[in-house]
């Protein structure tokens, strides 16, 4: 139980020392909160328009139950309109970090390499080619919303059930939202160290699951409320950068081998010489007289 609450404060307090470093820093806290400003405005004007028409949108899904006894009948259309609201949020927090990471790409790259650096031994950042890193990030960002989305939809079908589904399908949103957060938040520091594959960072955030979890459900449940993102984000981008570390400082027998320097390489050992070919036989060395005797 000790180990239980240590790592789940663990992963809170990675958090917390994001907000820390950054407030030492308020111009970089300040550029760092621009994006989550400019996709808060988008995401709530959505998400008003959603809570607005959720009745109408849970009686054209449930079309089937307008015969049902009106008991039954709202217990149903409640727990499709929860699914729902509770859907969107996953939707949302996933695609919010996706997009303001897009949008203030450069300005996370500085806040990664702030926390690279006062943490020390920072690596130099790996050089991608720009073409590719574009058509990677985009690729790897579909992947999370596509898993978030079939996240939405067991929590939508679990809303079904009664009573027990809104709560059930709350919590699982919130661990597999959260968990979907912490694959995002972790990426500048991966990055940086050639690691590129989705399945490079779980492999890390799987070996200290409640650490992870520590760190990113809180963050899930902040970064859903409007404008409270938008002080949020910036810290969590460096406290995803801290958790990365300590995850490489835990893992050490799981990161890459360095890669040798670019350039040609001078080859070394018997393979630098070529072949070896037998000497050509050559007329035989002169006697060898001994040497004259030293006069004492």
């Amino acid at each position: 139980m000790a180990t239980f609450f240590r790592e789940i404060f663990g992963g809170v307090g990675a958090l917390a020392r994001g907000f820390v470093l950054l407030l030492r820093k308020p111009r970089l806290f300040l550029l760092g909160a621009v994006p989550p400003f400019i996709t808060s405005l988008l995401f709530l004007a959505l998400f008003v328009t959603l809570v607005l028409n959720v009745e109408d949108l849970a009686a054209w899904a449930t079309p089937f139950s307008e015969d049902w006894d009106p008991v039954w009948r709202g217990l149903l259309r409640g727990a499709v309109a929860v699914g729902a609201v509770v859907g969107s949020v996953l939707i949302m927090v996933v695609t919010f970090t996706t997009i303001t990471l897009a949008l203030g790409s450069p300005i996370y790259d500085k806040i990664t390499e702030l926390v690279e650096k006062e943490l020390g031994h920072a690596p130099e950042p790996y050089e991608e080619p720009l073409a590719a890193s574009i058509a990677r990030a985009i690729r790897q960002s579909l992947v999370i919303v596509f898993a978030s989305l079939l996240v939405t939809v067991v929590v939508f079908a679990i809303g079904f059930i009664p009573l027990a589904g809104q709560v059930v399908g709350a919590v699982l949103a919130a661990v597999l939202g959260g968990w979907l957060l912490g694959i995002e938040l972790v990426g500048g520091a991966f990055d940086r160290r050639a690691m590129l594959r989705l399945r490079d960072r779980q492999r890390f955030l799987r070996t200290r699951r409640l650490r992870t979890l520590g760190f990113s459900v809180p963050t899930y449940f902040l970064l859903a409320i409007p404008f409270v993102a938008v002080a949020v984000f910036p810290a969590a981008a460096a406290g995803g950068t801290i958790l990365a570390r300590e995850l490489f400082d835990r893992n050490p027998e799981l990161m890459p081998a360095p890669q040798p320097p670019a350039g040609p390489q001078t080859p070394q050992g018997p393979q630098a010489q070529g072949p070896q070919v037998p000497p050509t036989p050559g007329p035989p060395p002169p006697h060898q007289y001994p040497p004259y005797p030293q006069r004492p």
